[in-house]
C-alpha cells in the first residue's frame, strides 16, 4: 500500500521535476552571481542566491568548471528558444530580431571572466563555442530570413558575420562604463533595414 496515494512512479517523476527546478534555480542563482561578481565568486554567494546548501550545488556541479560550463549552456539554450518565441509574438519579424539581437548582447556582455575560468580547458572551451554555433546560428538565420521576407531588411545577410560583428562590439564592455556596445550594435542592426 501506497502512502499518499501515489504511484511509485508518479512520486519517481515530482523527484525528477524536483530536481530539474532545483537544478533551474541554481543556474539561474549563478548566472546573477556570475554577472555581478564574476566566475570566481564564492559558492557560498550562490547557494545564498539559489537558497540551498553548498553541499547541493557540489551534488550538482561537481567541479567551478562544471558549473560554469552548465550556465553558460543553459543561457545558450535560453537565447536559442527566445528567437522563435520572439519571432512569433512580434509586432514584425525585424522587431523580434532586434529583441532578439537585444538579449543575445546582454548574453555575451555578462560573461565576465569566462575565457579565463575555461583558459586550462580547451577541449572544454572549443565545445561550448561549437554548442553556441550549433544552437544560435540557426536561430539568428531565422530570424533574418523572416525580417527579410517581409521586406524589412535587406536579403542574404549572413547570420555568422552579424553574430560575430555583434560579439566584436561587445568586447571590453563590461570593462570600460564609457563604452556603449548596446548602442553600436543598435546602429548596427538599424543599418541593416532595407533603404527605400
Amino acid at each position: 500500500m501506497n502512502d499518499g496515494g501515489q504511484s511509485p512512479g508518479s512520486s519517481a517523476r515530482s523527484n525528477r521535476k524536483d530536481a530539474r527546478r532545483n537544478r533551474q534555480a541554481l543556474l539561474d542563482a549563478a548566472a546573477a552571481v556570475f554577472v555581478t561578481s564574476g566566475v570566481e565568486a564564492p559558492v557560498r554567494d550562490i547557494s545564498a542566491k539559489a537558497g540551498v546548501g553548498v553541499a547541493t550545488i557540489y551534488r550538482h556541479f561537481p567541479t567551478r568548471a562544471d558549473l560554469v560550463v552548465a550556465v553558460y549552456r543553459h543561457q545558450i539554450d535560453a537565447c536559442a528558444e527566445a528567437g522563435p518565441t520572439l519571432l512569433a509574438a512580434g509586432p514584425t519579424p525585424y522587431a523580434a530580431l532586434g529583441r532578439w539581437v537585444d538579449l543575445f548582447v546582454d548574453f555575451l556582455v555578462t560573461k565576465h571572466g569566462l575565457a579565463a575560468a575555461m583558459q586550462g580547458d580547451s577541449t572544454s572551451f572549443e565545445a561550448l563555442h561549437a554548442y553556441f554555433l550549433e544552437r544560435l546560428l540557426p536561430v539568428c538565420t531565422q530570424l533574418l530570413e523572416a525580417a527579410a521576407a517581409s521586406g524589412e531588411i535587406r536579403s542574404g545577410l549572413d547570420a555568422y558575420h552579424l553574430m560575430r560583428g555583434i560579439g566584436n562590439l561587445c568586447i571590453g564592455a563590461e570593462s570600460d562604463p564609457r563604452y556603449d556596445a548596446r548602442r553600436l550594435v543598435a546602429l548596427l542592426v538599424a543599418g541593416l533595414r532595407q533603404s527605400n
